[in-house]
C-alpha cells in the first residue's frame, strides 16, 4: 500500500486492497478514506472511488515527510483531529494502539489519547456478560476491546464480534442484537469506530442463496432400499413415492421400502419414534424388522415396517410432545458427550423448552456427518496398510513403555498390520483375538496419553514443554502413536484443545490463544490480574512483582496508559501457549505426518475437528441396532427375532438390564467403541436355534438364539453376556 506500507490483505482490518497497475499504484480503502489530506473531488466513476490519482500521489508525498508516532517509520498519513495534537501515524498502526477512526462525515480520526469512550454509570455492575454474537463472555470494563449497547442496559459486545457483523449485516440490516434498534445504535458504533459499508448483507447478495429452501426432502433413509434407480429417486403415485417423517420432516422412505400401501398412512423416522417410546406416548410400538422373500438381484432385503395408521399431525404437534417430555437419557441428546460413564452413573437431564428437536437433530446428524466423512478419509489412507503383519508385545500395568518400545524397534512400520499381544509380569497370558487385543491397546494407549505429561490443562488439552520429553523425541512418537490410531482401527483422542487443534491445521502464527488455554494456575493469577487492572499505577505494581516472569518471556516493556495492558496480555498468551512449546509442536507435527494423517486434517479441518477436539458420542440403541446386518435362515422367524433384538437394545439403553451397550459391543467384536474407520469385516446378526447367544470375535459376528417370549431372550442375552465379559476379565 503506498500509504502504509504493508503488504497485508485482510480486509475486515484494513478493508479491500485495490491495484491498479495503469496507475502503478496499490492502496488499502481504510488508509485512502481516512488520510488526513485528501478529499473526494471525483465522480463515483473516476479515480479511485471518487479520489482523484493526482490527489493521491500528492497526498503520498505529503505523507512522506511525516513520522509514525507509534512505528516511528515515514508516510504517516493520519493525525489526530484534537487541537494542538501532532500526533500523526499510519492506519495499521493506529489500530494497533487502539485509535478510534470515524467512518461518517468527515472521516475524523483520534489518537489513543484523545480518543472518545462510552459512558458508564457508577452503578453499573463490573461483572460479566455474554457477548450475545459469539456468547463468550466480556467483562463490563470501560476499555476499546469492549462496547456497551446505547439502547440496551445489559447489552455488552466485542469490539471485534461487532465489527464483523456490521460487515456481514451492512448498513440495511446491522442493528441492536437484543432490541433490534437500528438508528441509536448504528449512530453509537459508528461514534466509536465501527466501519458498516453503505451496502446490501452479505446473505442477499449471495446468488440463490434461498434455493434449497425450495425443495422437499427427497431421500430413502430406511436399512436397506429396494429401489434399483437409487433412494434418491421419487415416483409420485406410485410404490415408490418417498414419504417424509410425519414429524420432523427431515427423513424419509419409500411407500415400497417400507411396506406402505398408500400415502395415506403416517411414517416416523427412528429417530423421533425413538424419542416417543421413551416419553411412554408410543408405548411397544419400537422399532421392527419384517422379512420378505422379495429378492432384489438374489439378495434378501430388510424393511422398516409402518406404524400403525393414525391420524395426521398437526403443525403444533411435535413441539407441544416436546414440551411435555419426561426426562430424556443425557447420551441420546449430546452429539458429542464428553463422559463416558457406565450404566449406573448414568445423567438424565430434561429437554429444555427452547432447544427443539428438530434443532438438536440437525446438529447431531452434523456431527455424525462429519465423523462419517472423517472415516470415509481415513479409509483412504488405510489402503497403504500391507497384509505383512507386525507383532507388539505390550504389558497393560506399563502401556507408555512397552507401546513406545514396540513402535521403536528396527522392523516396526506404520503400514504394517498390527497385532497385539497382552501379558504381565506373572504369566504370559494372551488375548484370543488379533483384533480385539488391537483395539483394547489403542484404547489405552489413548487414554495414557490423555493424562500424560506430554500434555497440560483440564478438558481440551494444549501440549506441555518438557525438556526431558524434547530430548528423547516422546513428542514425535506421541503425533505418530495417534496417526497409527487412527489409520489402523483405533479409537481418536478426543482432548485436543481447540487451540491446539488450529496450530496444527493453520499453523500457530495464525491462532490467538485465550486464557482458558493457560494450565498454569500462578501464570493464569498474574494475567488475570494484568487484564483486570482498573488503573495505571495497579497495573505498573503487577508488573514489578511479575518482572522476572515478563523479562523471560520477552514481555517487558514500558507502560504508560492502561489500554497498554491489552497488548501485553496477547502478548504474554502468544508466549506461554504458542511460542514456548515451539520444539514440541514442531515435533508433535512430524508425527502426526505418518501415514499422511497431518495432510488430510490439513485439508479437511472441520471433518478432522470432530474427531480430535470431541469425545466419541456415547453408544444409543439406533446406532447399535444399524450398525448390524441381519442375516436369517428360510425357516427363522426374522420379524419376531430383530423385533426382540431392538426391544432388547433399547431396554439396555435406558438402564432397565444389568449390562450396557458397551458390553454387548464388547461381546461381539471385542472392542467397547465403534472405530472412526468402521469394522472389518462388518458387524452381522445371525437367528438360529441354539440355547445361547455366541458372539464370534473373529467375524464380529452375533448368532442370537429364537425364543418363543421376550422376557426368555433377555435373560438368555444378559446371562451370557455377564458371564462371558467376567470371565474374560479374570
Amino acid at each position: 500500500c503506498v500509504l502504509c506500507g504493508r503488504t497485508d490483505e485482510c480486509p475486515e482490518k484494513y478493508g479491500e486492497k485495490r491495484t491498479y497497475v495503469e496507475y502503478n499504484l496499490t492502496v488499502h480503502y481504510y488508509c485512502l478514506l481516512m488520510s488526513s489530506g485528501i478529499w473526494q473531488r471525483g465522480g463515483e466513476d473516476e479515480g479511485v472511488d471518487g479520489f482523484l490519482i493526482t490527489d493521491i500521489r500528492k497526498e503520498v508525498q505529503r505523507a512522506a515527510k511525516l513520522k509514525c508516532n507509534i512505528c516511528k517509520k515515514k508516510g504517516a498519513s493520519i493525525g489526530c483531529v484534537t487541537p494542538k495534537c501532532k500526533r500523526s501515524y499510519h492506519f495499521p498502526c493506529g489500530l494497533q494502539r487502539e485509535c478510534i477512526f470515524q467512518f461518517m462525515e468527515d472521516f475524523r480520526s483520534y489518537c489513543w489519547e484523545h480518543r472518545p469512550v462510552q459512558e458508564f454509570m457508577d452503578k453499573e455492575p463490573r461483572g460479566a456478560s455474554q457477548c450475545t454474537i459469539c456468547l463468550d463472555l466480556v467483562e463490563h470494563l470501560p476499555v476499546y476491546t469492549v462496547l456497551k449497547s446505547p439502547c440496551c442496559k445489559n447489552a455488552w459486545f466485542h469490539r471485534e464480534c461487532l465489527q464483523y457483523q456490521a460487515l456481514s449485516a451492512g448498513i440495511f440490516f446491522f442493528r441492536c442484537t437484543v432490541c433490534n434498534n437500528k438508528d441509536k445504535f448504528q449512530k453509537e458504533m459508528l461514534r466509536m469506530g465501527i466501519y458498516i459499508p453503505e451496502r446490501d448483507a452479505s446473505w442477499e447478495l449471495e446468488e440463490n442463496a434461498y434455493q434449497d429452501l425450495l425443495h422437499c426432502y427427497q431421500h430413502c433413509d430406511v436399512k436397506r432400499c429396494l429401489c434399483k434407480k437409487g433412494r434418491d429417486y421419487n415416483e409420485p403415485e406410485s410404490k415408490w413415492e418417498i414419504k417424509r417423517c410425519q414429524y420432523c420432516g427431515s427423513r424419509g422412505t419409500h411407500l415400497a421400502c417400507s411396506s406402505m400401501k398408500s400415502w395415506e398412512q403416517n411414517w416416523e423416522c427412528m429417530e423421533c419414534r425413538s424419542i416417543f417410546a421413551k416419553s411412554g406416548k408410543y408405548s411397544k410400538q419400537k422399532k421392527r424388522a419384517l422379512a420378505t422373500s422379495e429378492k432384489t438381484n438374489g439378495t434378501t432385503c430388510l424393511l422398516e415396517e409402518p406404524p400403525p395408521k393414525s391420524p395426521r399431525q398437526s403443525s403444533g404437534s411435535p413441539r407441544h410432545f416436546l414440551l411435555q417430555s419426561p426426562k430424556l437419557m443425557c447420551q441420546n441428546l449430546s452429539p458429542c458427550s464428553h463422559l463416558e460413564q457406565p450404566a449406573s452413573n448414568r445423567v438424565t437431564m430434561s429437554l429444555s423448552p427452547v432447544m427443539s428437536k428438530r434443532s438438536w437433530s440437525l446438529r447431531y446428524r452434523h456431527l455424525r456427518q462429519q465423523r462419517k466423512e472423517a472415516g470415509n478419509i481415513l479409509k483412504e489412507l488405510k489402503v497403504q496398510i500391507k497384509t505383512k503383519a507386525t507383532r507388539l508385545n505390550i504389558n497393560a500395568e506399563n502401556i507408555w513403555s512397552s507401546a513406545l518400545k514396540g513402535f521403536r524397534q528396527r522392523i516396526f512400520s506404520p503400514t504394517n498390520t498390527i497385532e497385539v499381544n497382552f501379558s504381565n509380569c506373572k504369566n504370559r497370558s494372551k488375548t484370543n483375538t488379533s483384533a480385539a487385543s488391537k483395539h483394547h491397546f489403542f484404547q489405552l494407549l489413548m487414554l495414557h496419553l490423555q493424562n500424560s505429561s506430554l500434555f497440560e490443562g483440564s478438558s481440551g488439552k494444549n501440549l506441555s514443554l518438557d525438556f526431558q520429553a524434547v530430548k528423547e523425541n516422546l513428542y514425535f512418537e506421541a503425533g505418530k502413536m495417534i496417526a497409527v490410531s487412527l489409520v489402523h482401527g483405533g479409537p481418536p483422542p478426543g482432548f485436543f484443545s481447540k487451540t491446539l487443534f488450529n496450530c496444527l491445521v493453520y499453523g500457530p502464527e495464525n491462532v490467538k490463544p485465550a486464557l482458558e488455554d493457560v494450565a498454569d494456575a500462578d501464570v493464569a493469577q498474574t494475567i488475570k490480574m494484568i487484564k483486570y487492572a482498573n488503573n495505571l499505577s495497579s497495573l505498573q505494581s503487577t508488573l514489578q512483582d511479575c518482572c522476572e516472569f515478563l523479562t523471560a518471556a520477552g514481555c517487558l516493556r514500558p507502560v504508560t496508559a492502561l489500554c497498554d495492558k491489552n497488548m501485553l496480555v496477547n502478548d504474554i498468551l502468544i508466549y506461554y501457549v504458542i511460542k514456548r512449546i515451539t520444539l514440541p509442536l514442531e515435533s508433535f507435527q512430524q508425527g502426526l505426518k505418518t501415514l499422511g494423517v497431518l495432510e488430510k486434517m490439513q485439508m479437511h479441518p472441520h471433518v478432522f475437528s470432530s474427531l480430535l477436539c470431541h469425545k466419541p458420542e456415547r453408544l444409543s440403541a439406533e446406532t447399535v441396532y444399524d450398525l448390524f446386518t441381519i442375516h436369517s435362515s428360510s425357516d427363522v422367524n426374522k420379524l419376531e427375532g430383530a423385533d426382540f433384538w431392538m426391544d432388547y437394545l433399547q431396554d439396555v439403553e435406558s438402564g432397565d438390564s444389568v449390562v450396557t451397550l458397551e458390553d454387548i459391543l464388547l461381546f461381539v467384536t471385542g472392542s467397547c467403541y465403534i472405530p472412526c474407520i468402521g469394522f472389518d469385516p462388518e458387524p452381522t446378526i445371525k437367528f438360529l436355534h441354539i440355547r445361547y447367544p455366541i458372539g464370534n470375535k473373529l467375524l464380529n459376528c452375533l448368532e442370537l438364539p429364537i425364543t418363543k417370549t421376550y422376557q426368555q431372550f433377555k435373560n438368555k442375552m444378559e446371562l451370557t453376556i455377564r458371564n462371558t465379559l467376567r470371565v474374560e476379565r479374570e
